[in-house]
């Protein structure tokens, strides 16, 4: 369990043995802990919450921060807010893809619930147990605590002003978070996308060793839901924006309003597009196992033509070997020394004759897929 304040872009580190006191009116603090500490020292948050936010939080909330499989949900009441959020526990590995192994990609998809309860002053965020996050940005926006050297050529490069930009907000800092979660969903974009191609490239390989239909099923299970966990991300958002637009304190200048709902926007936009993303990949699939199966039936068309080409050669054939095969006296050529030779010379021509149409007809010719 942490806490930091934030004064006028300084970032402090707070004891969390004592509520914090005699902070600025402009100030706000971020209380961070998992789990396994919530659930011990919900009594320490909840008078930090009672002194800081002006309420403790609700049971029922305090039992949705501590699951871990908890849903992306919104929910709020007259002081302050709740906001559950699935984030992306694992990344994958490029030895993974390296191995051509794209069922075992789409198996890291592990997530974890992410809980935000905002105030006006306070900021707690329930992280996962293994989560860096917390760790990261607040490292982050100690180390930039301090305006950066004037020499430097800050002011020729704008993303490097939006990023030093400190927190003006609680709500603000608990936007940043979300939205390097969002980053994450954002960066698997493209190992998903590569597994997926993997499974392509062997189900169109001319004699593919696909044995394991189970494992295709389960690719295709699992971003069905991650494209569930991604709408519910967005609807918890949403939901939330809708709220601040009817609830957000006065006392905030234009300017930050704008801040903040376009910051609020972009987290939204960013979902959207792992949405739109994950749709792709789900069509891709199907649209995978469809053309498998066209090339299944295509080879299958292959191999029946071919034989049923070579049954019409020799049925002919067959018919004058049974002819002079039947047991009677008195059969042409039976008794002349250039029968064979005639009828030798008449089953090749056939022969060749059947087969010359057959080409003119094309359905000898083998066409690749």
């Amino acid at each position: 369990m942490k806490a930091y304040s934030f004064e006028s872009g300084v970032v402090k580190v707070v004891p969390t043995e004592q509520v914090a006191k005699n902070l600025a009116p402009q100030a706000f603090v971020w209380l961070t802990l998992n789990p396994q500490e919530f659930a011990l020292q919900l009594p320490l948050v909840q008078e930090w919450a009672q002194q800081l936010g002006g309420s403790a939080l609700l049971d029922l909330h305090c039992q949705d921060l501590a699951s871990v499989t908890h849903p992306s949900d919104y929910d709020f009441t007259s002081v302050y807010d709740l906001i559950i959020f699935r984030k992306l526990l694992t990344q994958v590995d490029n030895q993974t893809l390296l191995k051509n192994q794209p069922q075992i990609i789409f198996k890291l998809l592990d997530t974890c619930a992410l809980g935000f309860v905002l105030f006006d002053r306070l900021l707690i965020s329930v992280h996962p147990t293994d989560d860096d996050t917390a760790q990261v940005a607040a490292t982050r926006f100690i180390a930039q605590s301090k305006p950066p050297d004037p020499i430097q050529n800050i002011a020729n490069d704008s993303h490097l002003l939006g990023r030093w930009r400190p927190p003006s907000s609680a709500a603000d800092l608990m936007l940043r978070m979300i939205n390097s979660v969002v980053d994450r969903y954002l960066d698997v974009r493209k190992d998903l996308t590569k597994g997926l191609e993997l499974w392509q490239a062997e189900l169109l390989k001319p004699n593919p060793q696909i044995n394991d239909w189970q494992a295709l099923i389960d690719v295709r299970n699992q971003l069905h839901m991650l494209e569930d966990l991604c709408e519910e991300q967005h609807d918890a958002v949403s939901e939330w924006l809708d709220a601040m637009h009817e609830h957000l304190p006065g006392e905030l200048e234009a300017s930050e309003r704008d801040y903040l709902f376009a910051r609020a926007n972009d987290v939204i936009e960013h979902i959207s597009r792992v949405v739109h993303h994950v749709r792709r990949l789900e069509q891709s699939a199907e649209s995978s196992i469809q053309i498998y199966f066209g090339a299944q039936s295509h080879r299958t068309n292959n191999i029946m033509r071919t034989l049923t080409v070579l049954t019409a050669v020799f049925l002919p054939l067959n018919l004058i070997t049974g002819f002079f095969g039947m047991n009677f006296e008195f059969l042409p050529l039976i008794h002349n020394k250039s029968g064979l030779v005639w009828a030798v010379t008449s089953m090749l021509i056939i022969a060749i004759s059947l087969l010359l149409f057959f080409w003119r007809k094309r359905y000898l010719a083998r066409t690749k897929l």
